[in-house]
């Protein structure tokens, strides 16, 4: 099975402008983030998906390689799609740009369990923990599964609702991560956005309104997604500790 990894990067994000070019330690956010990916050895090829010259030529002069796609593109994974073609790839893994340390390992896990389960689509997440996050911050998306490891529900509001005298489920943590078989892709962009995905903004609830199911890994790592300075400050922090 022919695996390629894709980042999508777009400069003109609305809580961090610039935010693929801001650096970590002295070295670019996407830079890092695609030097990680890179490091996973199951993808046969790795690049940035951008609608922006600043980053294509930025990617391309660390010796990274990257397309140009359309401006009008809603989410990362529409993006995504129009990146992969007239490439041969029978599985595309989406690594978010503003995730710099996700494991390679974890990138392999995922790929097994596609390979393994069939599932159309794929992602992973982690108890929070270990993740060291507020479950209560919007910008901290968080998944419930069901019993077999799919995804019921994804949201930036706490999930479930803690009711008095209920018994406890700890959510986890969503890591900006997706694995799509090639059609499964295809048919994900064909689709409208759909309501949910619009009042969350978050994209995999389009699979899900549309009767997807989305296979989730549960790992014991930790990482960190970059959203706002704040973020920014405390990957800079764990880099330098290194």
């Amino acid at each position: 099975m022919k695996t390629i990894a894709v980042i999508p990067a777009r400069y003109a994000s609305t809580r961090f402008p610039g935010k693929p070019l801001a650096l970590i330690a002295g070295v670019s956010m996407i830079q890092r983030c695609y030097e990680n990916t890179c490091k996973c050895k199951r993808f046969d090829k790795v690049i940035v998906a951008t609608d922006d010259q600043r980053i294509f030529g930025h990617v391309t002069q660390f010796g990274g390689k990257a397309v140009m796609t359309s401006e009008n593109h809603q989410t990362g994974t529409d993006r995504i799609a129009e990146a992969i073609q007239g490439i041969n790839a029978d599985l595309i893994i989406n690594v978010q740009g503003d995730e710099p340390m996700i494991p390679p390992s974890v990138l392999e896990e995922l790929i097994d369990a596609m390979v393994e389960s069939k599932a159309d689509m794929g992602t992973a997440a982690v108890p929070f923990d270990i993740a060291g996050a507020d479950p209560n911050s919007p910008n901290a998306v968080k998944v419930v599964l069901d019993n077999k490891g799919f995804a019921l529900y994804f949201s930036r509001s706490l999930i479930p609702f803690p009711r008095t005298g209920g018994e406890p489920v700890q959510p986890l943590l969503h890591w900006g991560l997706y694995a799509y078989t090639r059609d499964f892709l295809q048919k994900f962009v064909a689709w409208p956005q759909s309501p949910l995905e619009k009042c969350e903004k978050l994209e995999q609830l389009r699979a899900l309104e549309n009767g997807a199911r989305i296979m989730v890994i549960k790992t014991k790592h930790r990482s960190i997604g970059v959203d706002t300075p704040e973020d920014l400050a405390e990957a800079e922090k764990i880099f330098l500790a290194q």
